[in-house]
């Protein structure tokens, strides 16, 4: 049967992407939805250029925010984004495709990360697999903040798209550790208030599994020196989630004495 899609898109101070991600659904969509978290730069701006559903909500969280976002949509069948992805145009005739032809409850498709100018295809960064197309009552977003995925209920049938999900990550190096700081903080928040501890083999030992496994055994050292880098940086936020995690229990002790 032919349906009706909304491309449901979260943003923040996404006036450097949201463009580039909303020339890419024009063709699809019949309905665009962006849910903002009260941006304060010219994200609101741009967005009603395109005469998109522009809603702003607080954010409590990527799957909360998510959520809601999904629930916004006029139409059951949504494709949710994130406004630093875009659709390759392999991705896009595959979804004009399933538009005439919606037999699945949910479509996933290979996510391709642009890092600062360089695509990667090791490091464990490919094809990195997402569910974006669905119904939406079929499923819920879950997952671990900031971390979140598409649930699909059990019995949901799901087909793999050919194409490419763009995903336009990082610009520069500190654009990187700024988003290693705000993640890891969330992981910890999220693990500590979830009773996990990290005790300090996990924290010296898991940068030293991390870096082995993307750089050698996930074949990054096959993307030059990005590979490297994000190797490198990859292991440095796994050190920093579970430091700030044991931090958060030390600091409980104390305070409880």
């Amino acid at each position: 049967m032919r349906v009706k899609l909304s491309v449901v898109i979260i943003t923040f101070n996404e006036e450097k992407n949201i463009r580039r991600c909303l020339d890419s659904v024009m063709d699809i969509a019949d309905e665009i939805v962006v849910v903002d978290s009260f941006s304060t730069d010219k994200t609101e701006t741009i967005c009603r250029t395109y005469g998109v559903n522009f809603i702003q909500h607080k954010f409590d969280g990527h799957i909360e925010q998510k959520n809601y976002a999904s629930s916004q949509a006029s139409n059951p069948h949504v494709f949710c984004l994130d406004a630093d992805e875009a659709l390759s145009d392999e991705l896009k005739q595959s979804i004009i495709s399933i538009k005439n032809n919606f037999v699945a409850d949910g479509y996933s498709m290979n996510r391709l990360t642009n890092y600062c100018g360089t695509w990667i295809k090791h490091c464990g960064w490919y094809p990195d697999t997402k569910i974006r197309v669905m119904d939406r009552t079929k499923g819920k977003w879950g997952g671990d903040n900031p971390h979140d995925h598409f649930i699909m209920e059990a019995g949901a049938t799901l087909v793999h798209l050919e194409g490419d999900l763009l995903h336009y990550s990082y610009y520069t190096l500190e654009d990187h550790y700024k988003q290693v700081e705000y993640f890891t903080t969330i992981f910890s928040q999220s693990q500590f208030a979830k009773g996990k501890k990290a005790p300090l083999l996990m924290v010296y030992g898991s940068p030293v599994i991390k870096f082995m496994k993307d750089y050698f055994f996930n074949l990054g050292f096959l993307d030059g020196k990005a590979g490297f880098t994000i190797s490198r940086i990859s292991a440095f936020a796994s050190f920093t989630k579970y430091k700030k995690l044991r931090q958060l229990h030390l600091q409980k002790r104390k305070n409880g004495r």
